[in-house]
């Protein structure tokens, strides 16, 4: 197993998201000392960029692509990323779906379908278009080539949903009730988690989940996991990023049971 530590911000807008690279390389520590592997921080750009195409920091963005695409050429086994915003699971989940085909599945636990398009986006911020462009649907630089297969993914926890977002919802791009795939990608947002339970997440939303209940859903998947993601860490606190413990120790035990199947 590798973990690739990616402290992107520029995903998102809001003022936390100044938070998350020190909140990203604090998780990562964590997570490298439950899976005794020593983190890797993929080199991001720390600059703003200009919007483009109705997208906030394209061109960092597209810089720190390009590092994360380095970084997994390579890989010699399953890779838990620690982000950064969301838009940092977008690389490695493009390069899980060349791998293991079309029957790739991603798990998307995230207060929000991440379903946005630059046309619907209500702010630009990429992290609401994660999901999507995976989806091959959106910004031509960032689409994923192969795309997900429609209906090869299944939301956990999403409640605050735009229109854009439940018009794709609605058309059958996405499900919410199996787990679709042979192989699956475990995407975790932590904003999926309720603000009393976690208080470090860029975007928290009321009426979330428990941590105990996303790491029982997560020990539950029942198809092997292939490769993972945690997002939206705003904090380095030590007492915020000790709660995640039975949530990482979820999903590098489902990293490692996927990588003996």
């Amino acid at each position: 197993m590798q973990i690739h530590a990616v402290p992107q911000r520029q995903g998102a807008l809001v003022d936390k998201a100044r938070f998350l690279p020190d909140g990203c390389l604090a998780l990562s520590r964590l997570a490298g000392e439950i899976a005794g592997v020593e983190p890797s921080v993929v080199p991001v750009s720390t600059e703003d960029s200009p919007a483009v195409g109705g997208v906030a920091n394209r061109a960092a963005l597209i810089v720190n692509r390009t590092a994360q695409l380095a970084a997994l050429e390579a890989p010699g086994g399953p890779v838990l990323t620690i982000g950064g915003d969301c838009g940092s699971d977008v690389a490695p989940i493009g390069v899980a779906r060349f791998r293991h085909g079309e029957n790739l599945g991603v798990v998307w636990f995230d207060a929000h379908p991440d379903l946005n398009t630059p046309s619907t986006s209500p702010s630009g911020a990429f992290h609401g278009m994660a999901l999507r462009v995976l989806f091959g649907e959106g910004d031509p630089e960032f689409v994923a080539g192969p795309a997900l297969r429609p209906g090869n993914a299944v939301l956990v926890g999403a409640r605050s949903i735009d229109p854009g977002e439940q018009a794709a919802i609605d058309r059958g791009l996405v499900t919410s009730d199996s787990y679709p795939g042979e192989r699956i990608y475990l995407h975790v947002d932590l904003d999926v988690l309720d603000p009393s339970e976690f208080g470090g997440a860029t975007f928290p939303e009321p009426d979330g989940l428990s941590i105990a209940e996303v790491a029982a859903t997560i020990d539950g998947i029942p198809v092997p996991v292939v490769g993972a993601g945690i997002t939206e860490c705003a904090t380095a606190d030590p007492a915020q990023i000790a709660k995640l413990r039975p949530l990482v120790e979820a999903v590098v035990g489902a990293l490692r049971r996927g990588a003996q199947d």
